[in-house]
């Protein structure tokens, strides 16, 4: 893997980070002091460490472990979480806007929060013990330890309940065997919460450190998607795991679907950020690029598709928003959070693809950022529940009727 030195990309490419976030419904009126002074931090964050090297590092498919540290202190890891455990503390919009500026600069930047966040340290401090919490969650906050989530099967993705991954009562141990694929951070974390079967057939989650004998985390290679994002496997070849490393406080499916509820709304925030900077990049180009003796943003075809990325970020906006303050009051249902994960994803695909028109042929270069985030959210409409799958959610809750059997 070739060295990059980041602080002269960083030098190189300071400033050009020109966004300005669009809020044509005033939505800033509905946040807190609190949330926009945060969510500016991030954001400033962002420009300052982020967006000068994130090109550099997709089009060479790294991901920058040295920014790890940096996301801890900006609290971007499990900032929902309570404070006694070394966490943030904050509501769950709080925790959104942070996921949607992150995102805003790349999916795969937000996919490491999010899975520590809420695919590691959630169901840690969910189903955890005392002694589980106090150990990890304070280094895992600060960055000081990295987490990845074991849930997805080399042949099952959508059906997680026909995992394979196992593990046996060894009597003063476990013996884990199995494999997991399309794992966010495997290759550089430190623990894994991995779901697998006991002998009764019961899913049960299990913690996993890096160094166990016989437990491997391959990288996978060649991703046209999430290019500055690590993704592995989880590899157990009777792994031997203490008996204190299984999560007490849930069995069956409930507890990894519990887990992606949290990640699927942070998604949705996400997913907005990426639309938003696509149309700014969009917005901005369109007053600069002068075709025909003016700008081309005053021509009708151009201000159709502006025009159509501004509504479409506004109703998801509106929708994050509502969701953010179900999840505050414990009442959003998982049906809400499909809704919310699927529209936002997918406009923002569309949103994308538009902006890259508007572009033009430059749309196509790292100059702008809209082909990385084309590329990027073909896997965010895909993982943690396929864009099919929230449909067949969603409509089993308004009939009543399981498509899935």
């Amino acid at each position: 893997m070739s060295a990059i030195n980041f602080e002269e990309l960083k030098d190189r490419n300071q400033g050009k980070d020109k966004y300005v976030q669009p809020d044509f419904y005033g939505i800033d009126d509905l946040l807190t002091e609190e949330h926009i002074l945060i969510r500016n931090s991030v954001r400033d964050y962002v420009k300052r460490e982020l967006s000068p090297i994130i090109e550099e590092y997709a089009q060479k498919a790294e991901f920058p472990q040295h920014i790890l540290k940096g996301l801890g202190e900006i609290g971007a890891f499990g900032p929902q979480l309570p404070a006694e455990y070394g966490c943030g503390g904050m509501d769950y919009i709080t925790y959104g806007l942070i996921m949607q500026e992150l995102e805003r600069c790349d999916s795969g930047i937000r996919s490491t929060a999010s899975v520590q966040g809420s695919l590691v340290m959630y169901p840690i401090y969910k189903f955890g013990s005392e002694e589980q919490k106090h150990k990890y969650l304070p280094k895992l906050a600060k960055g000081e330890l990295m987490g990845c989530f074991g849930l997805t099967e080399p042949d099952h993705g959508s059906n997680p309940s026909g995992m394979t991954t196992n593990f046996k009562d060894m009597g003063d141990h476990y013996l884990l065997n199995g494999a997991k694929m399309w794992i966010s951070n495997s290759p550089f974390a430190d623990i894994a919460v991995v779901w697998a079967k006991n002998e009764e057939g019961k899913i049960r989650g299990i913690i996993v450190e890096r160094g166990y004998e016989g437990f491997t985390t391959p990288e996978t290679h060649g991703k046209w998607s999430l290019r500055a994002s690590a993704t592995g496997e989880l590899v157990f070849d009777n792994v031997k795991v203490p008996k204190e490393n299984l999560l007490p406080g849930v069995e069956g499916l409930k507890g990894p679907l519990t887990c992606l509820n949290s990640a699927r709304y942070g998604i949705s925030w996400g997913a907005l950020g990426a639309a938003m900077d696509c149309y700014d990049s969009a917005l901005r180009y369109s007053k600069e690029r002068i075709q025909f003796g003016r700008p081309i943003g005053g021509f009708q075809l151009q201000q159709k598709k502006l025009a159509e990325m501004i509504t479409e970020i506004t109703k998801g906006q509106l929708l994050v928003w509502r969701l953010g303050n179900l999840m505050d009051a414990g009442k959003a249902t998982p049906a809400q959070i499909s809704m919310a994960k699927r529209n936002n994803v997918q406009i923002a695909k569309e949103i994308a693809s538009e902006a890259r028109q508007i572009h033009g042929g430059m749309g196509i270069t790292g100059e702008y950022p809209l082909m990385r985030h084309m590329m990027n959210l073909e896997s965010v409409i895909t993982y943690e529940g396929t864009h099919d799958v929230h449909l067949l959610i969603l409509g089993m809750e308004v009939t009543g009727e399981n498509a899935f059997v």
